[in-house]
This record gives structure tokens, C-alpha cells and sequence, in this order.
């Protein structure tokens, strides 16, 4: 995934640094409430379903219209990519430019910020309790993985990997059985556009620590055999390959069989391999391979090809990419499926212990931002897939139209329980397809669209119980403008009464932004909040 989720790779710092740089005013009190925590991985659970139970949110398709906004922060980065932990006094939420910091749920003012990794946290923010007591887990997208003492903000280690010689922390690790497991991907995405860089040498990857101590205890490349030179071009710029085949998303852990599942993405360079746009099964103890599905065969891609220079392959593929993490639900029948979403639009549905493949649905036209970009949701007990579709038309790889949107699907052979579709033959601004992830609760799903807008939809029949549009410039906590634009990158997230997202994401196809907003539920009576909000 680009920024778009990869271009952010070549984009300056100082683009950050010409934000203002202020901050929410300090609190008086930086007393944490460590307890009871949320939510547990970027996947909402270890099986990435995205569903909020009724535990966990008061929030369901009853009362969702009563959400108005809390407040507003106004971030240093205009690409937001983290995705909060919430306790029940403090947000804890990365901003790239400005580090992790731990805010004051009610007020937004700031307990502790911690600026190490450069500052750039590109992940959710996960807890686990350590030997330290409560510790954050987060990646810096160059600098590696970090351990934080939640109560202090204080780095408690600091992790990379040795085998890739530009590794690449894009996607969100998980915490599973006292280890975090760590998506790799590379810079040499980016790097590809110099005509003078010899492309390209690394691979993606899966690593594993000990959340204790950061000790790396293995690590599984998805390109086995090394990069050899295969060719040349200004005479003296040595190309390589086979290479890429990077790892973008969060990961799925399956306890019971001790299995990791993760989708790939292209080859950077040919000769291609059968390991991209692929599902990866992995023993999470040894970090061996169980199997490997490959779904889309012969695609090499990398940043080279957009501006049409000399490092783009021959004959570049159509870059479909598993952007979004595989989730597990069981079926009407009991069965366990893994269910993975691609950017070609399709839906898999495969046995986790064998990928094989029980059914296969294409729902979008796909296309370089999906198809099915960031994430889907679903509700076992509903037996019900929610799927985002951007569609954004340009680089489509299909003859179907664009139908971005949302869909819902029956678990059990992907038919199309409903869907609703958005208004594009009466677009007044941006494209407004569903790239980000989604999340899902009790009768509703919530999703974010790349024109700004994000809005509810019932899990009955897909009509809009709540909209807002946050395509606007909202009065901050911190008195730094805060102006939402595209909705991508990690998405919504619901706890307990509240509502959180951030709107903005700069790069290719997006608008950049920078707000980060809180929203909550309201009495009945309540008067309707600034911007765009409605109910049917």
C-alpha cells in the first residue's frame, strides 16, 4: 500500500517542520490510569475481526446518532497513520513530528510525549504488561520497534533487524504469547524512483521479539533465495532481483494452533517470485513456514514506474497487493475461514491449516488504492464480512466500474447480503472511496472515505444512521489549526462512549490533513455539532 501507503517513504521532514509547532497546554496532573485498556491490537483482537464488543463500546446502532464532538487536536503531521490506546483518563496516540503522546481523555492536554524514533510513530499503539509494568509497543517507520513505559513515556528498548539492508516498519506489529511480532517491508519501495539506485537487493519479512527485552528471536524473509544482478541501465546502474515482496499490514495470531497469518505484497523487481501477493501461514514459536497461497502471480511494481524511470520492470504488473491484514471467524457450521481482502477488490476465503481456498468474491474494480486497501471488519455472530471498497478511478486493473462503497457478506460463500454505495455521479470535491480501515460494533459498521466524510451504516440492511463530514478546519486544544481531509490509514476506532479518528492523509490520490478527532455520545436533547452531522 502507498501513502497511497508507501510514497510517504521519499517525503521530506521538513514538510513536517513547517507545521506549527505547538503543543496542548501540559496537564497539571500526569497520573495515568493503567488499568483495563483498549484495544488490544490493531485488529481490534489477536483474530483482526475489527468488532468492538458490547464490553468494550456503548456505542451501537440505537444511540449512534447521538454522537457529537468532543474535541479537537490539531497534529504536527499531516499523514496521520497511528491508531490509539485508550485507557479510561488517556488517549495514547502517535504523531509523526511530535512523537507518542499520552493525552488527557476529557481535556486533550498532555501528560507525556516521548520524541524518540525521530519522532515518527507509524503504527497503532499496543500494551502489554512486561517486567516494567505497563509497556507501549510502537514502530518508527525507519528507526524500528520501541518499548515505552506507559506511566512515563520513558524508552525502555529499542529493536531492528540486521538482515535487510534499508527495512521498512510500515505496518503494525502484535503482541502474542510474551513475543511482538513485526511486519517488514522496505525502503527500497521509495528508493526505486532515484534512476541512479541499483534496484533492488531487500525483502520483506516477518520478525519476532521478546516484548520483554527487544532480544530479536527470529526473523523469516518472504524472498528466500538472494538478489542477483539482472541487468543494467545508464551503463554503470546495476539492476537486481528478485526483491520486494513486502509485508504492509498487521498480522493474525491463532492461539489454539499457534499460527501467524499475514498478506505480502508485489515484487519490486522481476524475476517474480510465488511468494507476493500472497498469504503466508506461519508457526509463531520457530517462525517456520506452514504454507504459503499465492493469489495474483507475475506482479512487479515499485515507485519507479509511476514517474516511468529506468528501474521500473519491463513489464510492471498491476500492483495488487494484500494491504489489508487476513481476519478469522467461524462460519454458520463452526468451521474457523481466514478471510483476506486485496486491492484486486476480491475476497478470499481459505482454510487457516491448509489455504485452501473455499470461495473467492470480486467486489470492486481494484486498482493501486484498492479494491480493499487497509482493512475489513466482521460480526461472527451476524455470520457477516464487512468490506470497504475505494475503487479510485485511476489504475484500475478491470473491466468492472468503480462502486466504491460498502458491502456486506454472507461468511459463509461471500454473497452479498447488502451494500451501499456511494453518490459518484454527483461529486463536488474528492473521490470519496472507503480506503481505511473500518470497525464494526453492535448493528453497525464505521467507516471513513477518502473525501472526508465518515458515517455509520446499520448492519441490517447498510443504510446511514450518522454521518459527518470532517472535511473541514476545526478550533483545536492545542491552538494549531486542525484540518481533516482523506480518511485512510488505520481508521476509526470505538471505546466505551467514544468515537476517534484521524482525518487527513497526504500522498498520492489523497488529500493531507491533520486533525484528530473525538467524538461522544451525547443526551437525546442534545443540539446538533458543528459541521456537517446528521442522522436518518
Amino acid at each position: 500500500m502507498k501513502c497511497f501507503q508507501r510514497i510517504c517513504v521519499a517525503l521530506p521532514l521538513f514538510i513536517v517542520l513547517l507545521l506549527p509547532q505547538a503543543y496542548a497546554e501540559d496537564c497539571s496532573s500526569n497520573t495515568i490510569d493503567l488499568d483495563n485498556g483498549f484495544p488490544h491490537a490493531w485488529g481490534i483482537d489477536q483474530h483482526s475481526t475489527r468488532f468492538v464488543s458490547a464490553q468494550n463500546t456503548v456505542v451501537n446502532n440505537t444511540n449512534v446518532h447521538r454522537l457529537e464532538l468532543k474535541w479537537a487536536y490539531g497534529l504536527q503531521t499531516q499523514s496521520p497513520r497511528s491508531y490509539p490506546y485508550v485507557t479510561k483518563d488517556t488517549i495514547f496516540y502517535g504523531d509523526s513530528g511530535a512523537g507518542l503522546l499520552a493525552l488527557d481523555r476529557e481535556t486533550g492536554c498532555v501528560k507525556w510525549r516521548n520524541q524518540d524514533g525521530e519522532g515518527d510513530v507509524a503504527s497503532a499503539i499496543l500494551a502489554g504488561t512486561s517486567s516494567s509494568g505497563l509497556t507501549l509497543y510502537f514502530t518508527s517507520r525507519r528507526a524500528g520497534v520501541f518499548a515505552v513505559d506507559a506511566a512515563t513515556g520513558k524508552t525502555l528498548w529499542h529493536s531492528t533487524i540486521t538482515e535487510e539492508p534499508v527495512p521498512l516498519y510500515s505496518g503494525t506489529p502484535i503482541l502474542a504469547e510474551g513475543k511482538i511480532f513485526v511486519p517488514i517491508s522496505s525502503q527500497e519501495i521509495g528508493l526505486s524512483m532515484n534512476p541512479f539506485y541499483g534496484c533492488c537487493t531487500s525483502s520483506g519479512g516477518m520478525a519476532a521479539f521478546d516484548a520483554s527485552t527487544g532480544e530479536q528471536l527470529w526473523y523469516l524473509p518472504t524472498i528466500e533465495e538472494p538478489a542477483q544482478v539482472i541487468g543494467r541501465h545508464f551503463v554503470f546502474v546495476e539492476e537486481w532481483g528478485p526483491s520486494g515482496v513486502p509485508v504492509w499490514s498487521a498480522p493474525t495470531y491463532h492461539a489454539e494452533s499457534g499460527l501467524l497469518f499475514y498478506g505480502t505484497g508485489e515484487n519490486y523487481t522481476e524475476p517474480a517470485t510465488l511468494t507476493s501477493d500472497a498469504i503466508f501461514a506461519v508457526d509463531a514459536a520457530t517462525g517456520e513456514r506452514r504454507w504459503v497461497r499465492q493469489f495474483t502471480a507475475g506482479d512487479t511494481f515499485n515507485m519507479g514506474c509511476v514517474i516511468g524511470g529506468p528501474n521500473c520492470p519491463d513489464a510492471p504488473g498491476p500492483d495488487l497487493d494484500f494491504g489489508a491484514p487476513p481476519l478469522i471467524v467461524k462460519n454458520s457450521s463452526g468451521a474457523t475461514g481466514l478471510y483476506a481482502g486485496q486491492k484486486s477488490g476480491h475476497v478470499h476465503a481459505m482454510d487457516p491449516f491448509t489455504g485452501e481456498v473455499f470461495w473467492s468474491k470480486q467486489l470492486g474494480q481494484g486498482g493501486y488504492l484498492g479494491g480493499i486497501h487497509w482493512g475489513i471488519a466482521a460480526d461472527e455472530q451476524a455470520g457477516l464480512l464487512y468490506i470497504p471498497i475505494s475503487d479510485f478511478p485511476s489504475g484500475g486493473h478491470s473491466d468492472l466500474p468503480p462502486v466504491p462503497g460498502m458491502f456486506a457478506l454472507n461468511v459463509d460463500d461471500g454473497s452479498v447480503r447488502w451494500k451501499n454505495l456511494q453518490d459518484i455521479q454527483a461529486i463536488d470535491g474528492f473521490w470519496p472511496g472507503l480506503s481505511a480501515g473500518i470497525v464494526a460494533a453492535q448493528g453497525l459498521v464505521i467507516a471513513g472515505d477518502l473525501a472526508g466524510g465518515i458515517a455509520a451504516y446499520s448492519a441490517q440492511d447498510g443504510t446511514v444512521l450518522w454521518q459527518f463530514d470532517t472535511a473541514q478546519t476545526f478550533a483545536s486544544v492545542n491552538d494549531v489549526p486542525a484540518t481533516g481531509a482523506s480518511i485512510d490509514s488505520h481508521g476509526p476506532l470505538l471505546v466505551d462512549d467514544l468515537l476517534i479518528v484521524a482525518s487527513g492523509y497526504g500522498g498520492v490520490s489523497m488529500q493531507p490533513g491533520n486533525a484528530l478527532l473525538v467524538f461522544q455520545l451525547v443526551g437525546d436533547d442534545a443540539s446538533q455539532t458543528q459541521g456537517e452531522q446528521s442522522s436518518e
